[in-house]
């Protein structure tokens, strides 16, 4: 993702700063996806494994990226309290 644009995302909800979930980060998001125990804030299940996603300062919620467009919709957020290693510290 370019990292101009990246300087400019924030939360839709919270307008904290987002940044790009590191590997493992992503690598725990799939395994979870993976699993089926991923939900959407809409209630709606993540099935397919991500290549990008942005979370938020607070490392409260992950917003995917797909094909290189974030995806910054609240009913779209994933919450990062059930998955292992991305909750709040």
């Amino acid at each position: 993702m370019d990292r101009k644009l990246l300087d400019l995302l924030v939360s839709p909800d919270t307008r904290q700063p987002l940044a790009l979930l590191d590997a493992a980060g992503l690598q725990a998001l799939n395994a979870a996806i993976s699993a089926g125990s991923i939900q959407r804030a809409d209630g709606s299940t993540l099935d397919k494994p991500l290549r990008e996603a942005l979370i938020t300062a607070d490392r409260a919620h992950i917003y995917r990226v797909e094909d290189g467009i974030p995806v910054l919709l609240p009913e779209e957020a994933i919450a990062c309290a059930s998955i292992a290693g991305l909750a709040k510290a």
